[in-house]
C-alpha cells in the first residue's frame, strides 16, 4: 500500500516498470496464460487427479508431437482431457476503442512516438547545470566554486518517454474442452463460471499491459453419448472469450524505435568566436582591468 503523508509519497522510491511494446502475440499470451497459471485446470483420471494439458491450437502437428509426446498415443491420436485454445477473428471498431484515442501522428522525426507515457528529472545532468552555475558565482558571493550549493535551480533536464499511439482490437478466442467423461467435462468448465463471480469478466495480463476479457454466456456442449455407432465416445465443450486488447507500434515492421527517450533544453547558446571578428571583451576583470586578450 502507498504511504498516506503526501511527505512519505514524495520521498518513497520510484517504481521502475519495464514494459514491452504490446503486439497481437502479447494478447494471445496475455489469455492463454491466465487460463494456463491462473486457472490452473485439474480434473480426475485413471492415473489420479491430474491438471489438464493445455495446448495452442495454432501451432504446427509436428511441433505438438515433438514439444511433448505424452498428449498423443502410440498411433498419434490425442489423449484425452485436453484442452485447446484458437485464435477466431481480429476486429478494428472504432466503437469499441478504449480511453486513449485520438487521431494523432507521431512526431515528425527519426525516433517518432506520439504519446507521453511517463516524465522524470535527469538528477545527474540537471546537477551539472547547478554545479556549473555554482562555479560561475562571483569572488564575495557565498557559496562560490562550491559544488551542491543550495539554492534554486531553473535548468532542470527532463527525460520524457513516448511511445506510438495504441491501436485498439476486439480479439475473439474458442477454447475447446475434449474429455472421455461427463465428471471430466463439469470438473473443467466449473472454474470458468466461478472464477469470475457473477460477472463474466477478468483483467489478463502480459508484460506489464492488462486487457480486459469478457466470457460469452453460452457454453456449447457437443457429444456423442446418445449415440449407438461404433465411434469412441467423447464429450466437447467450447468457451468463446472476447478480448479488448491494444496493439503499439508495427512489431519487426517498424522501422523507428518502439520506446522513445528525448530530454528538454534548458539553455540556448548562440557561440561567437571573437578572435576571428576581432571584438574587444566588454565584461571587466573583478580587479577593474580588462582581462587578457589575444587579437
Amino acid at each position: 500500500m502507498p504511504p498516506d503523508n503526501p511527505r512519505e509519497q514524495e520521498l518513497a522510491p520510484l517504481k521502475e516498470l519495464e514494459i514491452q511494446p504490446s503486439t497481437i502475440e502479447t494478447i494471445d499470451r496475455a489469455l492463454f496464460e491466465y487460463i494456463d497459471e491462473e486457472l490452473d485446470i485439474f480434473c480426475t483420471t485413471n492415473k489420479g487427479f491430474k491438471k489438464v494439458p493445455f495446448i495452442w491450437a495454432g501451432a504446427e502437428r509436428a511441433f505438438q508431437i515433438k514439444h511433448n509426446r505424452e498428449l498423443r498415443d502410440v498411433n498419434g491420436f490425442l489423449i484425452y482431457p485436453i484442452m485447446s485454445l484458437e485464435r477466431k477473428g481480429i476486429t478494428k471498431d472504432l466503437a469499441k476503442r478504449g480511453a486513449y484515442y485520438a487521431a494523432a501522428q507521431n512526431v515528425g522525426d527519426t525516433k517518432g512516438g506520439s504519446m507521453t507515457v511517463a516524465r522524470t528529472i535527469k538528477q545527474d545532468k540537471t546537477a551539472n547545470f547547478a554545479n556549473a552555475d555554482s562555479k560561475r558565482l562571483i569572488l564575495n558571493t557565498v557559496g562560490n566554486g562550491q559544488n551542491n550549493f543550495p539554492k534554486k535551480n531553473e535548468k532542470v533536464v527532463y527525460e520524457t518517454i513516448t511511445v506510438p499511439i495504441p491501436v485498439y482490437l476486439e480479439v475473439t478466442y474458442t477454447l475447446t474442452v475434449m474429455t472421455e467423461y461427463q465428471q471430466q467435462i463439469n470438473e473443467i468448465i466449473t472454474p470458468f463460471m466461478t472464477k469470475t463471480g457473477a460477472v463474466n469478466y477478468f483483467i489478463a495480463e502480459k508484460d506489464n499491459h492488462r486487457f480486459e476479457v469478457f466470457i460469452e454466456s453460452d457454453y456449447a456442449l457437443n457429444n456423442n453419448a446418445a449415440s449407438l455407432l461404433d465411434d469412441a465416445r467423447g464429450y466437447e465443450t467450447q468457451i468463446n472469450f472476447r478480448v479488448i486488447g491494444y496493439i503499439i507500434g508495427a512489431d519487426k515492421n517498424q522501422e523507428q524505435p518502439k520506446i522513445v527517450r528525448r530530454e528538454n533544453a534548458v539553455e540556448v547558446k548562440n557561440p561567437r568566436e571573437h578572435v576571428i571578428f576581432g571584438d574587444i571583451p566588454e565584461n571587466l576583470h573583478v580587479s577593474g582591468n580588462v582581462p587578457f586578450y589575444r587579437p
